[in-house]
């Protein structure tokens, strides 16, 4: 019979490309998972691995079973689904996987209510700007806040349930006596931005590419004097007038001292943020409670505004 560890074990080295980056991601050592994957090959009786370059990368036989394995792994989650729905108990522990620029207005008011409402849950937080569904569908975490910004390829695998929490326009950010463009709190249009040194994201991020297709179909390409995807530096720079930042509604504190904030005009900029899991058909009390609380927190975002937006 088939182990599901080693099953699961295949699918993080598929998806990582290499033994060592499974490890790490599983916290073993890459000794105990080539040990477990040729435990796998010999139950199977054939190679599921080839060497691939610098990685490994699946046979047609490691094909073959991953299709099988992820049915497999997606079944007894439903499975445990179903058993946590009829105990109807929120259970011990979750891993939320959080954008940075969500965690002062969204994650942190929700981890707090979590705290009161369900205090037997513990909820480990990631914060990251890479790869979080992907970290959801391997099932290293349980909950994604995640973003897609409107104008955008949507990308959100079929396997991931997505629920709405709110549309976070991304707003033209310079110092409250700077002589940039949008300093006056009016509405900007991107166009009005071509000549500001501008701080921006890396274009590898999706808020950099975001912002980059925008401002082109605007009429221009940016040429940014500073590029960095940290919003403190962003705000900080545009604070002391060297820079316009271009940042998200709800990354930015309304009671920061010497910035000015203000819509675009034109071609806005927006991404919605939704909390998502792994799609299954039964809900899962534990997951279900923290995207409830992150959608409360999300409502009390929607009654806080930025002056003088």
């Amino acid at each position: 019979m088939l182990d599901i560890r080693r099953l699961h074990m295949l699918r993080t080295v598929a998806a990582r490309g290499s033994i060592t980056a499974a490890a790490q991601s599983l916290a073993l050592s890459a000794g105990a998972v080539s040990q477990q994957l040729a435990a796998l090959r010999h139950d199977v009786g054939v190679d599921l691995l080839r060497p691939d370059g610098r990685t490994v990368a699946l046979t047609e036989a490691g094909r073959v079973l991953l299709e099988h394995a992820d049915r497999i792994l997606a079944a007894m989650e439903e499975a445990e689904c179903a058993v946590a729905a009829v105990k109807g108990t929120v259970g011990a522990t979750a891993t939320l996987a959080a954008l940075p620029s969500t965690v002062a207005r969204i994650v942190a008011p929700a981890l707090t209510a979590l705290g009161t409402d369900h205090p037997q849950l513990a909820v480990t937080c990631l914060v990251t700007d890479q790869a979080q569904l992907r970290e959801l569908t391997l099932g290293t975490v349980d909950v994604v806040l995640g973003q897609h910004y409107h104008h955008m390829p949507e990308t959100t695998p079929k396997s991931i349930a997505v629920s709405p929490l709110l549309d976070d326009p991304l707003l033209v950010v310079t110092a409250t006596d700077g002589a940039v463009s949008g300093s006056d709190g009016r509405p900007v249009g991107l166009r009005e931005l071509a000549t500001d040194h501008l701080v921006v994201p890396p274009p590898t991020t999706d808020c950099g590419q975001a912002i980059l297709q925008a401002c082109q179909q605007a009429g221009f390409t940016p040429t940014p004097r500073y590029v960095t995807a940290d919003i403190a530096a962003q705000l900080t720079l545009a604070r002391s007038g060297l820079a316009t930042a271009l940042v998200p509604r709800t990354a930015i504190d309304p009671a920061t001292p010497g910035i000015r904030a203000a819509p675009i005009g034109d071609n806005p900029i927006q991404r919605f943020l939704f909390a998502a899991t792994r799609r299954t058909e039964t809900t899962n009390p534990t997951t279900a409670a923290v995207i409830a609380a992150l959608r409360t927190a999300a409502r009390q975002e929607r009654t806080t505004h930025l002056p003088p937006t």
